[in-house]
């Protein structure tokens, strides 16, 4: 290794590579996005994709993501660039398009989070949540053209969320992410665990878990089930987001690659299903309480957290501080995320232009929280919509099966799994680079196909195309634009050139 590869800083240890790695996984997605996914495909039926997708994807590719960054020792664009130059903008591609896309409207959900905090203490969205939130809290436009004023309780959360995300960025691995971590996941499971057990002592609690636990082996037949399933997976273990690569380049030489990436899945995705409990225990209790069947107590996605919630707490004992609690779960389980997200980014331009950190830090701090100023808009929902489906159902998608094509077949993978095998305690066989090789890039072409075939079929969610395009499409193909403007840049230093610690003259 060279010099820059030695004075990288590192974590203290593995188990807090571990807790960064699982609360980078853990996020809103584990408990609103997936709750409502579980919802929206019959309860347990969606929790057969899930698990496949799992299994045949998210593990295998967050081992080849953690053993990338470790044996080329750099953040995304630094270890394709090690590979070839010729796939840097592979690299840059998903760190911009999660710091500049993804970044900007998950800071805005976790801002919504934060205000719903404050708004549980006095049940402040009344006897009618649903109004609440989509006229009097959003105050939702008709179109994404109109873009209206910008919240105030959304705005001034908002800084706040992007202050303690460059709070713990600025402060670097060791001292910012590290630390944050080994207290956001401790908190995250204690106030989860507290949310699961209060919410099983409801009446109806054990209808919903029912509903939870019981598939319909009938939605196993549509395509979008498993099109979710996968697009979640990619979403939830952070994969092709250029995260776990950074995250990985921080370890030492000996690290135990296969047991950290198995427990990252197996925690975050075990966590998500916990968290289900909890959240179809209270959909149980609310049916009960309202006379009505399960499958009536929700009407769309995303009011299940911010409408579904609200309402079965103005039913429940003590629901202000059960609310409280709950949405103080998403904001620690957003932000530990969202760090993570502004780390991969920073690692990046840090490898290649050794820039100087703590200046970078804040102005990209600056430019996410400006960025995100449009999804705190009147149309912010609608934008929030339109981003994510093409961001996560195609950038993540395409990212990946590129991923899988340039390691698996012009990278040395015999190479890289002699690598993980040399330093790690559960051992990898030939069925590892098949799976990198050709199933996983299968498995995910037909997945994108899938959705390419929906939304020419009908424009998805019934906006229009200028909107799909302007929005949704263009949005992705300008952080590519900028992806390949970075890649093109001279390195100003010369990590690029060092090799990988599985390196053979």
């Amino acid at each position: 290794m060279g010099e820059n590869d030695m004075a990288r800083e590192q974590w203290k240890s593995e188990m807090g590579f571990l807790l960064a790695a699982v609360g980078s996984a853990i996020g809103l997605g584990n408990i609103w996005r997936f709750s409502y996914m579980a919802y929206e495909h019959g309860g347990g039926a969606f929790l057969i994709p899930y698990l496949t997708a799992l299994l045949t994807a998210g593990v295998p590719l967050l081992i080849l993501e953690y053993a990338i960054g470790h044996e080329r020792i750099g953040s995304a664009p630094l270890a394709y660039a090690k590979i070839s130059r010729r796939w840097e903008w592979l690299g840059w591609w998903p760190v911009c398009f999660v710091m500049f896309g993804i970044i900007l409207y998950y800071s805005v959900v976790i801002a919504w989070c934060l205000d719903y905090f404050f708004y549980s203490f006095s049940l402040a969205w009344g006897a009618d949540p649903n109004d609440f939130f989509f006229n009097r809290f959003l105050r939702i436009s008709k179109s994404p053209a109109d873009l209206g004023e910008i919240r105030t309780p959304i705005l001034f959360a908002l800084i706040f969320v992007w202050f303690i995300t460059w709070w713990v960025v600025y402060r670097g691995v060791q001292h910012g992410i590290e630390l944050a971590n080994k207290i956001l996941m401790p908190t995250l499971l204690l106030l989860t665990t507290i949310l699961v057990c209060w919410s099983l002592t409801l009446d109806g609690a054990w209808t919903g878990i029912k509903a939870y636990v019981s598939p319909d082996f009938s939605k196993l037949s549509d395509p979008k089930v498993w099109i979710d399933a996968y697009s979640q997976i990619f979403f939830t273990l952070s994969l092709a987001f250029g995260i776990m690569i950074a995250y990985a380049s921080y370890l030492p030489d000996r690290t135990n690659i296969t047991r950290n990436a198995l427990l990252t899945a197996f925690i975050n995705c075990g966590y998500s299903l916990f968290a289900g409990v909890g959240v179809f225990a209270v959909l149980g209790f609310m049916a009960t309480a309202e006379g009505k069947p399960l499958a009536e107590v929700v009407s769309k996605s995303i009011g299940l957290a911010f409408v579904a919630y609200p309402k079965a707490l103005s039913l429940m004992p003590g629901g202000n501080l059960f609310g409280a609690v709950f949405f103080l779960c998403l904001v620690v389980a957003g932000l530990s995320s969202a760090v993570s997200i502004v780390e991969a980014f920073v690692s990046a331009v840090v490898d290649k232009f050794g820039t100087s950190r703590k200046p970078l830090v804040s102005l990209v701090s600056v430019l996410g929280f400006l960025g995100s100023v449009i999804f705190a808009s009147r149309a912010g929902l609608l934008w929030l919509d339109i981003v994510d489906h093409f961001l996560t159902h195609y950038g993540l998608v395409i990212v990946g099966i590129i991923e899988c094509v340039v390691i698996g077949w012009m990278f040395d993978l015999p190479m890289l799994r002699r690598h993980i095998n040399r330093i790690s305690s559960i051992r990898l066989g030939k069925y590892w680079d098949y799976l990198i090789k050709g199933f996983v890039p299968l498995a995910l072409m037909i997945i994108i196909l899938g959705d390419l075939y929906q939304d020419f079929s009908q424009p998805y969610g019934g906006y229009s195309w200028t909107a799909l395009i302007l929005i949704g499409r263009d949005w992705l193909l300008l952080n590519l634009a900028l992806a390949v403007f970075l890649a093109s840049r001279p390195w100003k230093t010369e990590n690029h050139r060092q090799p990988g610690r599985g390196f053979t003259p």
